[in-house]
């Protein structure tokens, strides 16, 4: 799942990108559900949602740091439970989307536009989802054999399962 997502999202992310250059003009804004979505073509110096604008090489060491770590701690990721690999699978390859960005214009490409929220990409979405599977599996997951005297020492062979599973009581019951 890992190595799925953190190749799949630079390619997805990097076609959106090239079809909104090509065919929507810089500023320029496609209505496609009224209201609700527009396609609008800008270009972004800084993070997701324009955070920490002009800010190049700090983001494109980030990223490399990031693919490095992917790379040193593989066996350990390609040990970690499903949820927990797509996590970290959407959130690298989100950040090598935005990297490719950068290392090729300077800038970052946005295109994706709704209401009360700046202008972003599927790599910034992929990134969010990416943090926010991580944040569901921290606070609702726990490896399994936890609390049962079962050895998790081996993280090769740590399981997750839903918290209170196993016929364990939550504290709310």
């Amino acid at each position: 799942m890992f190595a799925l997502l953190a190749v799949l999202v630079p390619i997805v992310d990097q076609v959106t990108k090239a079809i909104v250059i090509r065919y929507l003009p810089e500023y320029e804004s496609v209505t496609i559900i009224p209201g609700l979505l527009a396609w609008t073509h800008v270009r972004n110096p800084g993070a997701a949602f324009g955070l920490l604008p002009f800010q190049r090489s700090l983001f494109i060491a980030v990223a490399a740091l990031l693919v490095v770590a992917a790379v040193v701690f593989r066996r350990r990721i390609f040990a970690e439970p499903p949820l927990v690999q797509a996590a970290l699978g959407l959130g690298l390859g989100g950040a090598v989307g935005n990297m490719i960005d950068r290392l090729r214009t300077g800038f970052v490409t946005d295109f994706i536009d709704v209401p009360l929220i700046p202008v972003f990409n599927v790599a910034d979405t992929a990134i969010v989802c990416g943090v926010a599977l991580l944040l569901w599996a921290s606070f609702f997951y726990k490896p399994a054999g936890e609390g049962t005297g079962k050895d998790t020492a081996d993280p090769a062979s740590a399981q997750c399962a839903p918290a209170g599973a196993e016929g364990e009581r939550t504290s709310d019951g």
